[in-house]
């Protein structure tokens, strides 16, 4: 089956652009808290900037407790963003550029 946008997996997106940021000169860390359900996907930080990325197949949502999670983090200032395509991720690495 030819790979279509609708089809494209999150964790192709997920690779695809953090390979793009990484050549943009972000760190990179895949993020995971055992025992803490619901945190993004992976934290990016270059020059002062810290944000996290939760990665969803094209057109997908965060789930509620995803949603209240990345609520919490942005109450402390922090930045979660959500990437559901290529392009959108780029787009996003591109906005930062000096």
């Amino acid at each position: 089956m030819p790979l279509t946008i609708k089809n494209v997996l999150e964790s192709r997106i997920e690779k695809i652009v953090t390979a793009y940021a990484r050549s943009k000169h972000w760190l990179a860390y895949k993020f995971s808290s055992p025992s803490n359900r619901g945190v993004p996907d992976h934290i990016y930080l270059r020059n002062g900037v810290v944000f996290f990325i939760e990665f969803k197949k094209q057109g997908k949502k965060p789930t509620a407790l995803q949603h209240h999670i990345h609520q919490r983090i942005e109450l402390e200032g922090i930045k979660v963003h959500v990437v559901d395509s290529i392009e959108a991720g780029k787009a996003l690495f591109d906005t930062y550029e000096d």
